[in-house]
C-alpha cells in the first residue's frame, strides 16, 4: 500500500485517498486492485471497530486518544479524496473541508448521504469546490426484497394470520390478495425504485412510478389503473424507459392516482420537496385497505396522518423500515399497532454491502481520474 508525505502535491494521474470510515483490509486491497492509481492512506488503529457489516459509525464506546485524533485529522487533511464522512459527523466533515484546500471529493457510505452533506452547513463556494457522491444503488436489491416482502405481507393479511395463530384460532377460509392482480405505486425511480419496480412487475403487478422529470415507462404496457389517471403518462411517454413501469405520475399528482392503487412503496430521499409527501391528503385519497411500505426516508411519511389512516382502515398494513425519528421512540403508537411491522432501519443491510461500496468507490475514482462524470453525485441544492 503506497503512501506519500502529508502535504506533498499529488501527481496529476494519481489520487490520494484518506480512509475516514471503518473498512476491512480486504476491501482496501479491493479498492487498489480495481484502481491502482489510488494512494490509499489508512491506519486501522484510528478507525472504530464495526459491530456489524456497514457499521460505519462503529462502536460508540470507542474513543481515540488525543494523539490518535491528531493523527486521524492529519491523514484526512492530507488527502485529495475521503472514503467516508469523518466519524459520520457533519461537523467533522465541515472541519475537514475547511482545513484541507486540496480536498476535491468526498464519498459518503449512505445512499442518502446528501442529508449529511446538508447538515455540515458548507458555503456555496465549498460545495462547488468539493464533489460529493453517495452509495446509492448498492442497497437496491436488499431494499427491493423488503419492499416485495411488505407488499406480499399486506396482500396475504399477515396481521390477521398472526392474530389467529396467537389465539390458536382456526378460522374459516378467506380469499387472499394476489399481487399479480394489484397496482403498486412506487415513489421514486432512482436506483432503489427501479429495482423495486422490476421485482414487483416480475410478480405480475402493474407498477406506477413517480418522476419530477421526463422519465418514461416501459416493459409492462400502459393500461389498467395506471393509464387514464389525471397527470399520468403512459409507457413510452418520453424519457428513458424504466423496465416494469407501466405509467409515470408527477409526485405532485400522486393523490390523483391514490384511489386506484393497492399498495404504495416509498423509496424517496429526505428533502424539502419530499417532506410529508405522504400526508393526510394522500391517505384520505387512498383505496381503503391499501398497503404502505417505506424503505426511503422516514420524513416522507407524516406519521400522525399515517396512524389516523391505519385506525380508519384506509391503510390496511404498513411495513416500515424508516421513521421520522430514529431510533423509534418507545412511546410511539407504531410499536404496538396491530397492522404495523416495525423494522429498525435494517432492511438494506447485506453481508456484501461493504465490498459493494468499495467497488463503487473504485469505479468512481476511475471516472474521476479519467475526467468522466461520476456516479451518484449529490445534488447540492436539494441534497439528494
Amino acid at each position: 500500500m503506497s503512501h506519500r508525505v502529508a502535504g506533498q502535491a499529488p501527481a496529476p494521474d494519481r489520487l490520494r485517498v484518506a480512509v475516514a470510515a471503518p473498512v476491512s483490509p480486504e476491501n482496501c486491497a479491493r479498492i487498489q486492485e480495481l484502481e491502482p492509481r489510488i494512494d490509499l492512506v489508512v491506519d486501522h488503529a484510528l478507525l472504530p471497530p464495526m459491530r456489524w457489516p456497514a457499521d460505519f459509525a462503529g462502536d460508540p464506546a470507542w474513543r481515540r486518544t488525543p494523539g490518535q485524533q491528531r493523527a486521524y485529522e492529519a491523514a484526512v487533511d492530507s488527502a485529495d479524496a475521503l472514503y467516508g464522512i469523518p466519524d459520520v459527523d457533519p461537523a467533522a466533515l465541515a472541519r475537514a473541508v475547511r482545513a484541507n484546500p486540496r480536498l476535491r471529493w468526498v464519498h459518503t457510505m449512505a445512499a442518502g448521504g446528501g442529508g449529511q452533506v446538508r447538515a455540515a452547513g458548507l458555503t456555496a463556494g465549498e460545495l462547488r469546490r468539493v464533489l460529493f457522491t453517495t452509495s446509492a444503488g448498492v442497497h437496491g436489491r436488499p431494499l427491493a426484497e423488503f419492499a416485495v416482502f411488505g407488499v406480499l405481507a399486506g396482500a396475504k393479511d399477515l396481521p390477521r394470520l398472526n392474530r389467529q395463530q396467537r389465539a390458536h384460532a382456526w378460522s374459516g377460509r378467506w380469499t387472499m390478495g394476489q399481487v399479480s392482480r394489484q397496482t403498486v405505486l412506487v415513489l421514486g425511480l432512482g436506483g432503489i425504485g427501479r429495482k423495486v419496480a422490476e421485482a414487483l412487475a416480475a410478480l405480475g403487478a402493474e407498477v406506477i412510478g413517480t418522476s419530477r422529470g421526463g422519465t418514461g415507462a416501459g416493459g409492462a404496457g400502459a393500461g389498467g389503473a395506471g393509464a387514464g389517471g389525471a397527470g399520468v403518462r403512459g409507457a413510452g411517454a418520453g424519457g428513458a424507459a424504466v423496465p416494469g413501469v407501466s405509467a409515470v405520475v408527477h409526485p405532485d399528482r400522486i393523490a390523483d392516482v391514490a384511489g386506484t392503487v393497492d399498495a404504495v412503496v416509498n423509496t424517496l430521499p429526505g428533502t424539502e420537496a419530499t417532506e410529508h409527501l405522504l400526508g393526510k391528503r394522500f391517505f384520505d385519497a387512498l383505496r381503503p385497505g391499501a398497503v404502505l411500505v417505506n424503505v426511503g426516508r422516514g420524513s416522507v411519511v407524516d406519521e400522525s396522518a399515517l396512524l389516523d389512516a391505519l385506525d380508519s382502515g384506509r391503510v390496511g398494513f404498513a411495513a416500515l423500515d424508516v421513521f421520522e425519528t430514529e431510533p423509534l421512540p418507545a412511546h410511539s403508537p407504531l410499536w404496538d399497532h396491530d397492522r404495523v411491522l416495525v423494522s429498525p432501519h435494517t432492511a438494506a443491510l447485506d453481508a456484501a454491502e461493504d465490498r459493494l461500496i468499495a467497488e463503487l468507490f473504485a469505479a468512481n475514482a476511475t471516472r474521476l481520474l479519467d475526467g468522466r462524470d461520476v456516479l451518484n453525485r449529490v445534488n447540492t441544492v436539494e441534497f439528494y
